[in-house]
């Protein structure tokens, strides 16, 4: 039901737009016919509206991967350097919220875990929307950050490191099947700030998988249910990438080509000193204006990367 709904909302979208150029195109016709140049500017305006929409519906070809279309679940950690990649990681989650806000997106923290003395060690973040999934999958690797330190009194220049995750939503036994009997379900006491009431009971929770050793935990909720239900939803995303990544590498093997993915395969970087830019380092875009980037001004970024892609499969 899903698929057909989104197979329908695709085929109307399509028959609205030429329904529409088909009007404009008469419009124009009798124009000229009566040789009124007094609709010109409006035939302009429009023409250039659904030039607008064709242009982001063309685009949008390109989601043909299995789970395109599918909520995303980012996940974030805070690399080696405590307190600089702890911000850090905290700049990067606010990134990402302003670009689903900009979006239009719906997106909601999940889990956090706050850092020692500021920013955060790790994060959760569902976004939902359309092809949300699609657009955030640009982002899964290492974003490094070059800046003087506002925690160094020397002011000395630091470099940071976190690693971003970015999961399909699976829809639970539609995709994934999990048998109760292979889960190890752990309670125990948040930690960090969230009141006397979160710290004095044991309201976390952390699932094993024991069959792949995937483990999620999750905290940031009064409710022991609460931190269960987003458990349990990470963990169905986490075990579908897991099946996507073993058949391709599966498919890897066939070809006899392996691709490690490390820490030091950082896919962005962000130097704030001695000058401002935000460079891609797999399509080579980059921009100056770093603080627009950091603010969720990040469709260039994953323009870029998604027609790279698609430049790699033809």
């Amino acid at each position: 039901m899903r698929q057909l709904n989104a197979a329908r909302d695709t085929v109307q979208t399509w028959q609205q737009l030429e329904k529409k150029i088909v009007e404009l195109s008469d419009m124009a016709t009798l124009a000229l016919e009566e040789n009124d140049p007094s609709l010109q500017e409006e035939i302009q305006r429009e023409a250039e509206e659904l030039t607008s929409q064709l242009d982001k519906l063309e685009f949008q070809l390109m989601f043909s991967d299995e789970y395109d279309d599918r909520n995303a679940i980012l996940a974030l950690h805070a690399g080696a350097g405590g307190t600089e990649s702890q911000d850090w990681a905290d700049m990067l989650t606010r990134m990402y919220l302003r670009w689903a806000e900009r979006r239009g997106y719906q997106a909601e923290v999940l889990d956090i875990s706050p850092g020692e003395e500021t920013g955060i060690k790790s994060a959760l973040i569902e976004v939902k929307g359309k092809y949300s999934y699609a657009y955030l999958k640009s982002e899964h690797g290492v974003h490094r950050l070059v800046r003087l330190s506002p925690f160094d009194a020397d002011h000395a220049r630091h470099t940071s490191f976190v690693l971003v995750e970015v999961l399909p939503e699976a829809e639970s036994e539609t995709d994934i099947h999990i048998n109760p009997d292979e889960l190890k379900i752990d309670t125990f006491r948040s930690s960090g700030p969230g009141g006397q009431h979160m710290q004095k009971t044991s309201s976390a929770i952390r699932i094993t998988h024991i069959p792949t050793g995937i483990i999620v935990t999750c905290q940031s909720e009064r409710s022991q249910h609460q931190n269960k239900e987003s458990a349990i939803k990470v963990l169905y995303a986490r075990l579908l990438q897991h099946e996507s990544d073993r058949r391709e590498a599966e498919k890897m093997k066939l070809k006899g080509k392996r691709i490690e993915a490390g820490w030091g395969n950082q896919i962005r970087s962000y130097v704030l000193h001695p000058y401002k830019m935000v460079k891609d380092h797999r399509t080579n875009y980059e921009t100056s204006n770093a603080t627009a980037v950091l603010d969720g001004d990040l469709d260039e970024f994953i323009t870029a990367y998604l027609r790279s892609r698609l430049g790699e499969e033809k």
